[in-house]
């Protein structure tokens, strides 16, 4: 241990006195020693560090190196003596994947943003005068898997037929100085990827460079949620942003992280949810709004749920939730195609086609489908006398909204895999929604359930203050009853209504769990490039000093 501990100091001393490093980094070398166990190819690298220095060479130069082809469009444009002219000067920049020394040549693998690509390296061409140390140092002993080149050359064929890149040229770019796992590769398709979550999710940058498929993951999503707003930009619709620090948390009914604004000296609350922003642009004169919004609720986690999340939420003015469940079934039929090319997915050995439109059932009936109970009629005792008979346990906070949720969620959810709209929900599980014009004691509120889990809420909104007070009030009698997922009242809100808020219909959409089926993940943390996890060590935090 100590022989390894001063063998690396001596590198990093060393390499502190090379030209143009300075003593910072020699402190940011140390640190990373000390802390992390190094490895001996870890400081093995870091030797080379030191060569490089010797040599003059800045393994991490600044200046810009120019790239005009990639991997994939070399590989489908090139057609040999047809129009080897067109690729007779090529210039990539990548990663280098894998070597194969065999004396004067060489031939590499380079991994660029579109793919991987063969190379042909050849000493007397990459160091055409007598000075051949760029080939028989740098390249042959200098040089790691995971470090990053630039070449320019030409494009060839070789004589097994691999379309290839004749190096003419090369240039370090950036040397890598923590080896990359392990990853086997058959004909071009990884088959032995490393799967560790702790590992994947943690560094996600190291999960990126070795599993290709992962990449196509967080492209999928890229592209669907530049549908999302393509259509809605089309249809009339105006992107808006709000507040991510609110006074109150509201416009859902979840436990928010709380936080402190220093100059003003009041507590804040992490967004929980747009809603009640997006409503006030409504009432402000504004037809249609929406926002791609990070919400954070302090809740549970599980593989369908991260502390932080995306949510879609639009408000159309004049409209209610007829019109939102036909706008939705548009919406998602688009969004499929331009993510999949198609409206089929396939996820966790199911088939679950968006293809418009979809099946409508209410929620009473949905419970007495799976339960056999008929619970419309039913008082908050007769509710616990059912989830007894069930066997869902519930406590003395839950009220009768929270009652039906949790028999729903519990004995009905699972059930609905292909894309169902669950209407007309009980009044007291939608303290935000307009009740319903021809049901007494219900609202008009749908979700969309799709492979047994919730993707949009959606609802004709309530447009009354004084109805919208009084659900504000029940709220806080649960909040009062120890329901710590219970509304706030919000009385800005409250006086934005009374200026007039047109008939509106509003709906969420649970983007990062419309990526894990598009995408056919079976974890919401596969769809985020950095999940939430459990610090590797803390860092002790500085005193606060502010109020001093």
């Amino acid at each position: 241990m100590f022989g390894k501990s001063n063998k690396c100091i001596s590198i990093l001393m060393n390499y502190s006195d090379a030209p143009n490093h300075s003593w910072f980094k020699w402190v940011i070398f140390a640190i990373q020693f000390f802390f992390m166990q190094l490895s001996e190819q870890e400081i093995i690298r870091r030797e080379k560090l030191q060569r490089f220095a010797e040599l003059n060479i800045d393994p991490y130069p600044a200046a810009e190196y120019p790239v005009t082809h990639y991997s994939a469009t070399i590989k489908a444009g090139y057609k040999g003596e047809e129009n080897k002219d067109e690729f007779s000067d090529v210039s990539l920049a990548g990663r280098i994947m894998s070597i194969r020394l065999m004396g004067k040549a060489s031939f590499a693998v380079l991994q660029d943003k579109e793919g991987k690509i063969q190379l042909y390296i050849n000493r007397d061409e990459i160091c055409p005068g007598e000075d051949k140390t760029l080939y028989d140092t740098v390249w042959k002993h200098l040089i790691d898997i995971g470090d990053i080149i630039g070449v320019k050359g030409y494009v060839f064929t070789t004589k097994t037929g691999e379309i290839s890149v004749h190096v003419k040229e090369l240039t370090v770019l950036a040397k890598s100085l923590k080896p990359l796992p392990v990853v086997k590769e058959k004909e071009g398709e990884t088959f032995d990827a490393v799967s560790d979550p702790e590992f994947k999710y943690r560094q996600r940058y190291a999960d990126l460079i070795i599993n290709p498929q992962v990449k196509e993951t967080f492209i999928k999503r890229t592209k669907m949620i530049n549908a999302f707003r393509n259509f809605l930009n089309e249809h009339g619709a105006l992107e808006v942003d709000t507040p991510v620090l609110q006074n109150i948390p509201g416009g859902a009914a979840a436990r928010p992280f709380v936080t402190h604004h220093n100059a003003l000296d009041i507590p804040l609350y992490l967004r929980i949810a747009n809603e009640l922003y997006l409503k006030r642009l409504i009432v402000g004169g504004f037809d249609w709004v929406y926002e791609f919004s990070r919400n954070f609720r302090n809740e549970g986690m599980d593989r369908t749920h991260n502390p932080e999340f995306t949510v879609l939420e639009f408000y159309t003015a004049y409209k209610d939730y007829k019109w939102m469940m036909d706008t939705t079934e548009k919406l998602l039929e688009y969004v499929a195609i331009q993510t999949n090319g198609t409206t089929e997915v396939e996820v966790e050995g199911k088939t679950i086609s968006f293809k418009a439109p979809f099946r409508r059932i209410t929620m009473y009936d949905a419970i007495k489908q799976y339960t056999g109970f008929d619970i419309s009629g039913m008082d908050e005792e007769q509710l616990r006398d059912v989830c007894k008979q069930l066997n869902i346990p519930v406590d003395a906070s839950m009220g009768k909204g929270k009652l039906i949720d949790e028999i729903f969620s519990e004995k009905c959810e699972e059930h609905f895999i292909q894309p169902t709209f669950i209407i007309d929900y009980p009044v007291e599980m939608s303290p935000l929604t307009k009740k319903h014009r021809e049901k007494p004691g219900l609202v008009e509120r749908f979700e969309l359930m799709i492979n047994g889990k919730e993707m949009a809420n959606a609802y004709s909104e309530l447009n009354d203050p004084v109805d919208q007070l009084h659900r504000f009030e029940e709220q806080l009698r649960l909040m009062e009853r120890g329901d710590d997922e219970a509304m706030y009242i919000d009385y800005d809100f409250l006086r934005a209504l009374e200026y007039g808020m047109p008939p509106t219909a509003g709906i969420g959409f649970g983007i990062d769990r419309l990526c894990m089926l598009l995408t056919g993940q079976s974890s919401i943390q596969d769809v985020l490039l950095f999940p939430q996890m459990r610090p590797e060590f803390t860092i002790q935090q500085p005193a606060d000093t502010s109020k001093e």
